[in-house]
């Protein structure tokens, strides 16, 4: 449905807003679900939308807390550290921020990403034509561009739980779960 060589969701999505014309010119707010996340709740892109009644965001995305230290030590499960304000300061793949004087990690100072996005549409067309970056071609992790670049991303808090498939064993996980 968008040509084949997009490497994001972000460019497959600012495709399809390029080629809606105007919808760019407008405060539309585009949303995008990641392809690994097909356990995403209805309430969950309510709470995301729910960030883009502040006129000034334009760029939003879903965290929850980590239930668990194995999932902080897992490289496929993205962390973030926020801001006071609720804006993320960086995404890593690596157990973010390193607590150097706990003897065990402490769930609440850690916040799992959930691979969904809310762009304005402007914004969406600006972030797509930025150049790769240091930073996300070491973490392998886009949104690290965006912050290099010097947008802002405002973080939504869920309370339910994410199951991402990015691996095999992930795939196993939820066929065990469900099945």
């Amino acid at each position: 449905m968008t040509s084949a060589d997009h490497p994001s969701g972000t460019d497959r999505c600012a495709e399809v807003v390029s080629a809606m014309g105007s919808i760019a010119q407008e405060n539309a707010v585009i949303i995008n679900i990641q392809g690994d996340e097909p356990f995403i709740d209805p309430a969950q892109i309510d709470t995301l939308c729910f960030c883009f009644q502040n006129e000034e965001v334009e760029l939003g995305t879903l965290v929850r807390r980590f239930s668990n230290t194995d999932d902080i030590l897992n490289p496929n499960m993205i962390k973030v550290v926020r801001d006071i304000n609720g804006y993320g300061i960086y995404f890593s793949r690596l157990p973010i921020p390193f607590e150097r004087d706990a003897e065990v990690i402490n769930l609440e100072a850690h916040f799992q990403h959930i691979g969904l996005y809310g762009y304005r549409a402007s914004t969406l067309l600006k972030i797509a034509s930025l150049e790769t970056s240091f930073l996300e071609n070491t973490e392998k992790l886009e949104q690290l561009r965006w912050i290099e670049n010097g947008y802002k991303i405002m973080t939504a808090l869920s309370n339910h739980e994410s199951w991402s498939i990015d691996t095999p064993q992930d795939l196993k996980k939820i066929q065990e779960r469900f099945i």
